[in-house]
């Protein structure tokens, strides 16, 4: 896919000398994790702040996805930078991206993804690690904040394949907790409709069960639901989808 620039951060690139592939590529970061060697590839992110503004700066090579469209491989964070500006056209809250680009050297394919970073935003892990502590008002925020997210998601025609405590940011407001999404490398069409909205939501409640009890879960699906008296039939997909993946590990 073509080179992409935010606009916005143009003119900061170019002063930083950073505004091309190349310098981008050269610049020496330390990575905030160890880097990703599935694929057969190399994936790294590290942050970069220029100014008052702070990106997550996302290299990889080798490191490729398959599809009927792409059998012979592309980038995962070119498929990511679609699945970006895709949830922006359907209104899904989501990271942003500042610049993406991708370049075949040799027998290298590489890409860079750099995303703005969530200032002021905190991840549900961090919040469900302070859980006990938050007052029940809060609780009930973040729970209705994550099920009307996925809701926006779902009807929007999409599934976020990796819909985890650790993709969900949020941020407090004073009514309340909004929250967005990252890591939109798997997100691909809601095509099965129940089944695929149980597949997207079972992860969320099974990595949450160390915090979230009954009532939360409860919660969740009532926000969630267009019809709240369907939430019952929901609880009992979600546990049996649950407990087949534990009985599987």
């Amino acid at each position: 896919m073509n080179d992409f620039i935010d606009p916005v951060i143009a003119d900061v690139l170019e002063q930083h000398q950073l505004n091309s592939f190349s310098a981008l590529w050269n610049l020496q970061l330390d990575a905030v994790d160890e880097p990703n060697t599935e694929r057969g590839g190399w994936s790294s992110v590290a942050k970069l702040t220029l100014g008052e503004q702070t990106f997550y700066l996302k290299r990889q090579i080798n490191h490729l996805t398959r599809s009927l469209q792409k059998p012979f491989g592309e980038p995962t964070f070119a498929r990511e930078m679609r699945n970006i500006q895709r949830y922006q056209q359907l209104g899904i809250p989501a990271l942003h991206a500042a610049y993406f680009a991708q370049r075949k050297e040799l027998d290298e394919q590489r890409a860079i993804l750099m995303t703005y970073a969530l200032e002021g935003w905190q991840d549900l892990d961090y919040w469900q690690q302070q859980w006990h502590e938050l007052s029940n008002q809060k609780q009930q925020g973040i729970v209705q904040a994550c099920a009307k997210l996925a809701q926006t998601l779902h009807n929007a025609g999409q599934i976020h394949g990796c819909f985890y405590p650790k993709h969900i940011f949020l941020q407090e407001q004073t009514d309340g907790f909004t929250a967005q999404l990252i890591d939109l490398e798997k997100t691909r069409p809601l095509l099965f409709g129940r089944r695929d909205r149980i597949k997207d939501l079972e992860p969320l409640f099974r990595r949450s069960r160390h915090v979230w009890g009954r009532e939360q879960t409860q919660l969740f699906l009532l926000s969630y639901l267009e019809k709240p008296s369907h939430a019952a039939h929901w609880l009992q997909r979600l546990d049996a989808r649950r407990r087949n993946k534990e009985a599987r590990s």
